[in-house]
This record gives C-alpha cells, structure tokens and sequence, in this order.
C-alpha cells in the first residue's frame, strides 16, 4: 500500500506552491496524499521563517503531532522539514536530536524522496540545504490544490537584500524561468478549468526572461492571450519597478486584475534608507498618484512594518501620513523582529521597545480599518465582476469570491457557479469584506 502524507504550510503564495510541488512530487513516488493527520506515515511542514518564532512555532508543532501519535498509540509519523526554515536552519534543526528524519532546503526540494529513502535505511536524520541550481520541476508536476486558481512561478530567489529581509539567505538569488515554460504550465491551468492565474516570484515585476526578448509587461500581454485564463493576478511586485508600461498594461488589459499589492514598509525616508529600499516617500506616492490618475478604479495594498530599529516617533508619524495619503485597500502590517544572517540583525539594535511596537501597530491598523471601511461601504450599490472560488466559510448556503481589486465578497447562490466569473451588486460591507447579490453569471 502507498504511504501517505500529509503536508502543513505555513507562509506566503509561493510557500503554498511549494506545497503543490512537493505533493506532485510525492505522488510520483508512490506516496498518498490524506488530510488525516492519524492515517500519515509521513508528516511534511512547509515551513516560512519569516514571522516571529518560526523555529519555535515549528518544533512546537512537531511535538504536538508527534504526542496525539502516542496517546493514539500509534506509530510516530517520518517528520520532514522544507522550506525557508529548513533552509536557515540547516543542520542545526537535528543538531539536538530532534524527532526529525529530513531536512531539505528550498532549492534541493526535488532530493526529499531521496533523502526519505536514505533516512529510512541508515536511521539517521538526513539533510540537505546545498544550493541547487536546477530547481526547476517537471511540467504537470505541481498537484492543484485549487480548482479556480493556478499558481506559476516566474521567479526563484531575490538579489534585493532589504536589511530586514531574511528571503535572499532561505531562497537564493534571483534566477528568471524561460518564458516558453511559464506559457506552458498556463496553458496547462487553462486546459485543466481553472480561468484565474497568479504569476509568483519575490520581485515579480523584476522579471526578465532568459531565452528572449521578454520583461515583466510583456509576459502579461502573452499570459493575456491564452484562452480560458479570465483573470490574471502577480505578487509581489517592488515599487522600484513600477514602469509606466507595467502600469498601462494594467490599465488596457481587461483580464490583469485591477489590483496592485505596493509594499512600502514606511513612510520615513529614513528608516526606508536603513532598510535598503532605494526609493523615498515621495517617488512612492508619486507612483500612486500616477497609478491613480490612469487607473482611477485601481485597488491598492501594501505591507508596513513598525518598531524598525531606530525608528522614532516622528518616523512612526511619517508613516500614518503616507497611510491616510495613499487610501489602501487593505494593509499587512507586522512589528519588526529580527531575523537571522540579516543586515539589520547584525548591524541594526532592535532598540524599540515591544510595548511601543504594540501602540504603534494597534494605531495603523485603527487608522487602516477606518480607511478600509470607508472605501468598501462606497462600493455597495455598485456592480462587480466576481470570480466565484468557494463555497463561504460563514453560510453553507452561500459563495465567496473575489473582485478584480481583490475584494472579498459573499453572496447567496448555487454551488455550481464555482469557478465561474458572475456579476454581483454589492449590498452591504463589513470591515474585511462586502456582501453582495448574485445579478447574473458570465459564460
């Protein structure tokens, strides 16, 4: 009988891709996939060491799993770690005899069968973080995990070096896809029914392509062209490489979704200088003015970050002001906290207090929740076109999907419309998202 697996991801899009690509990879080896955590014989935690506590988050999570195996009775699960945390980590992971059997980084995530099958033989912990170049996989081999959205990453890796940001140490430099591969796994989304696609890399709007003449615009203008894609969304783009053809791309081609996710991280150019930004507050909202004198209806969103070190309460101010400015519709906002091999761990004392890293993020998102509300009670009356992805998470009776600014909205209908695009006039909003009637669906 296959052995079966069950994979737990933590992170962002390209962590959940990776999740795709690791059961697709499993899968042919022989193993199962089952979402009954009992019945796994082997355990995989995709993991993000971007957040707080992620080395903790994650060996706490293992205990867990592994106690409720011994009250069961049953045998302990094989334990594998992938993703940035396995990368940072590395060896030191097992280094204390942690119950865990593999450890494989982000670019040798095709040797985990491997490492599986050695780790079962000599009964030793097996890792490998050696920077791969080939992390390529097979067309087809992803598994899709969901049946509207198709994720297809156009970039590994970043050559930024934000002094915050631990990715180019987790997922390497920036290596660019050949353009012919990422149309292919498009078509291939096309041809298996999902009509929304989301093109991934770490500085997505950096992208150039390897085999031919080919930057980040125009490979939506090729994307555009593949029939059965409906919708066709990209994170995260660096507002370094906002071009103005990136923006009339934006605006002249009906199926790029009318939403732009900026992140900015402050509004100080002085905390942006220590964070290796290379752009100011006023080149930013000199983009969003831009962006919005040509795309009037454009949803806009961003990433902030509080308590940077060094920064002050004038910063902290600089920052309100850029959010009142720029009228987001939605805002990820994190208190800094230190993260290994980075520039601002090794040169930058975290010298903001965590009590003032808590008043400063509970202000922003006070301020951000009262943006967001006025912005999403101006759309009800309005028509949307909704792409339906699920049933809702509150009412079995009714359907979730999102607008083309990225817009979360439930609506009473069939289930059968998953999957499909429909009109929906928007009836009502609530803090994080609208509510809305079904007016037709679209074939």
């Amino acid at each position: 009988m296959a052995r079966k697996f069950l994979i737990e991801t933590f992170g962002c899009q390209m962590n959940y891709h990776d999740g795709e690509r690791i059961t697709g990879l499993l899968e042919s080896e022989g193993y199962e996939p089952t979402t009954d955590e009992a019945a796994a014989e082997l355990i995989v935690m995709n993991t993000c060491s971007v957040r707080e506590k992620a080395v903790g988050k994650v060996r706490s999570r293992i205990g867990e799993i592994l106690d409720a195996a011994r009250e069961r009775g049953d045998k302990e699960p094989m334990v594998a770690v992938t993703g940035c945390v396995a990368q940072q980590e590395g060896q030191k992971l097992v280094a204390d005899g942690a119950p865990i059997h593999v450890v494989v980084g982000t670019q040798a995530v095709k040797q985990l069968p491997r490492l599986l099958d050695e780790a079962r033989v000599t009964q030793k912990p097996r890792v490998d973080v050696n920077p791969y170049e080939d992390v390529s996989f097979p067309l087809g081999m992803a598994h899709d995990s969901d049946p509207v959205r198709a994720w297809v990453t156009i970039i590994e890796g970043c050559n930024e070096f934000c002094s915050f940001c631990v990715v180019p140490y987790t997922r390497g430099h920036e290596r660019m896809r050949p353009v012919r591969d990422i149309l292919a796994e498009v078509q291939r989304a096309a041809d298996s029914g999902h009509i929304e696609v989301q093109l991934l890399g770490q500085i997505v709007n950096h992208y150039e392509a390897p085999d031919e003449d080919c930057d980040f615009a125009e490979l939506l203008h090729r994307v555009h062209e593949v029939a059965g894609i409906q919708r066709i969304r990209f994170a995260s783009p660096h507002p370094r490489h906002v071009s103005q053809q990136l923006i009339g791309v934006i605006r002249d081609l009906p199926k790029v979704a009318k939403h732009l996710h900026l992140p900015v991280q402050s509004g100080s150019n002085r905390i942006l200088t220590a964070m290796r930004r290379r752009y100011t507050r006023e080149i930013y909202l000199e983009q969003i003015a831009a962006l919005r004198e040509s795309i009037p209806s454009i949803a806009l969103s961003t990433d902030m970050i509080v308590g940077f070190p060094g920064e002050t309460a004038e910063d902290f101010d600089l920052s309100m002001d850029l959010v009142r400015q720029s009228q987001y519709h939605a805002m990820y906002s994190f208190k800094y906290s230190p993260r290994p091999n980075t520039l601002a761990v090794k040169r930058m004392p975290d010298d903001v207090t965590e009590r003032e890293k808590t008043r400063r993020i509970v202000a922003i998102q006070e301020l951000q929740a009262q943006i967001q509300t006025a912005i999403y009670e101006s759309m009800v009356g309005q028509i949307e076109s909704v792409i339906v992805e699920s049933k809702s998470r509150r009412s079995d009776s009714d359907l979730a999907g999102r607008t083309s600014g990225n817009t979360v909205v439930n609506f009473a209908g069939d289930a059968t419309l998953v999957g499909q695009m429909a009109l929906v006039r928007i009836t009502a909003a609530s803090p994080n998202s609208l509510r809305g009637e079904l007016v037709t669906h679209v074939d």
